[in-house]
């Protein structure tokens, strides 16, 4: 998989320098660059798969020949004279086809761990960019709760005043229940943020530290997508179901191997024998002259018993492959089509929010606001308002991270680009 096209595929951002050491990052496209980059756990997965690429040549390779050096302390006499040494090399032939079915079998085996490491890729994507908008939403949680303190901290001198006027007590002690709460939130909000920040620094392969800077996001445009066209992308495309697929072809492979090993290996052998002069030649004899021989051998697989437990076990094994092949494909669909039915809602709701809700809850909070100062609207009216306007507000961000989310989770499942993301639509006192 090229990595970089992967990733402008899934969010065409403007391309941004890879990272240095001393360098956060602020875009998602910046968070998988660093991921691709200093991640060790897709590091090992790389190291897996050039480790079965070199099982590949070993698998096709013969057996080492073997050399036998024999010296007699005790010399053996023949006719020609005793028997010094004797050298036996022999070398062993694998029946024909099983060093192709050894060598299909680690290559696909090899392959399959390609698309495991693609896959990993996908998956490490995935969780970085869904750690990425869930850090982004935490931020616009932490800027919009701030703003709303903010706003009742400039409204609490104006209240007090009231009080010591001669006013009502109770405003005043309800606008700093509201206070305590809001405060409450934003503390757990920076906890959150601590832990997110933990997550996401693990992912990038960074030691602990300081939380991360605030990521750069904006919310994305409603967008209808297509759930036929992103199966069959599935089908094609995921890794995952193409390293099941060359496991069921390994296990193919290791069946014909199985196959195979009912036949004979053939073993050739060169036999050198050294010959000392004789003391005292006989009759018709060639003093002194070396002798050798050419052997010919092959084993003799009889025992039935072992190697059609071979082939029952080889064909089993390749049962399981593709009862997990067709496993994971349902699976996988069914995964799909959740993701898709949460991006829609994702995307219904962040509609409502954007174009309906929010304009109201903003004119509400605003008209709320001019009636308190002119006297025409209660405190707790005003903060009915303003707290109203705050959770829509969240909600529709949290849409807008949902959105996000399911939309990588689509993207990584189809291993495509689908679209663009879009520049914000939300007007800024929203």
């Amino acid at each position: 998989m090229n990595w970089s096209t992967f990733i402008r595929g899934l969010w065409p951002l403007a391309f941004l320098p890879l990272l240095n050491g001393a360098e956060a990052p602020r875009t998602l496209l910046n968070y998988l660059e660093t991921a691709q980059r200093d991640n060790p756990g897709l590091e090992a997965f790389s190291a897996r798969y050039e480790a079965a690429q070199a099982r590949i040549p070993q698998a096709r390779s013969l057996p080492d020949p073997m050399l036998q050096v024999t010296h007699f302390v005790e010399s053996v006499e023949t006719r020609n004279g005793p028997q010094e040494n004797a050298i036996m090399l022999n070398q062993r032939l694998p029946w024909f086809g099983k060093l192709d079915a050894r060598g299909n079998a680690a290559s696909a085996e090899a392959e399959a761990l390609w698309y495991a490491y693609q896959n990993q890729q996908l998956a490490l994507a995935r969780r970085v960019a869904m750690g990425f908008y869930e850090y982004a939403y935490t931020a616009k949680a932490l800027e919009l709760t701030r703003s709303n303190v903010d706003l009742l901290d400039q409204l609490l001198p104006m209240v007090e005043e009231r009080v010591r006027g001669g006013g009502d007590l109770n405003p005043v002690l309800r606008l700093q229940v509201e206070l305590g709460k809001l405060n409450d939130r934003l503390q757990t909000l920076e906890q959150q943020r601590a832990a997110q920040s933990a997550q996401l620094r693990e992912l990038l392969g960074m030691e602990p530290g300081e939380p991360l800077i605030w990521p750069e996001w904006s919310a994305p445009a409603t967008e209808a997508l297509d759930g036929p066209s992103l199966q069959l992308a599935l089908e094609a495309n995921h890794p995952e179901l193409q390293m099941l697929a060359r496991r069921v072809e390994s296990a193919e492979a290791r069946r014909e191997i199985a196959r195979l090993e009912n036949f004979p290996d053939i073993t050739l052998g060169l036999n050198y024998i050294q010959i000392g002069d004789p003391g005292m030649p006989m009759a018709g004899s060639d003093p002194g002259k070396d002798a050798w021989g050419v052997m010919v051998s092959v084993n003799l697989p009889v025992w039935r018993g072992k190697y059609d437990g071979q082939r029952d076990e080889a064909h089993q094994q390749q049962r399981a492959a593709e009862a997990e092949l067709r496993d994971r494909e349902n699976g996988l669909k069914a995964e799909l089509a959740a993701a898709l039915a949460r991006y829609r809602d994702a995307d219904r709701r962040l509609t409502l929010y954007r174009d309906t809700l929010l304009p109201l809850a903003g004119q509400a909070a605003e008209i709320s606001r001019t009636s308190y100062e002119v006297g025409r609207a209660t405190l707790l009216e005003l903060i009915d308002s303003e707290r109203s306007k705050l959770e829509l507000q969240l909600l529709y961000w949290r849409a807008a991270a949902d959105a996000a989310q399911q939309r990588v989770v689509l993207q990584t499942l189809t291993n495509q680009p689908l679209a663009q993301t879009f520049q914000p639509t939300l007007n800024r006192e929203n």
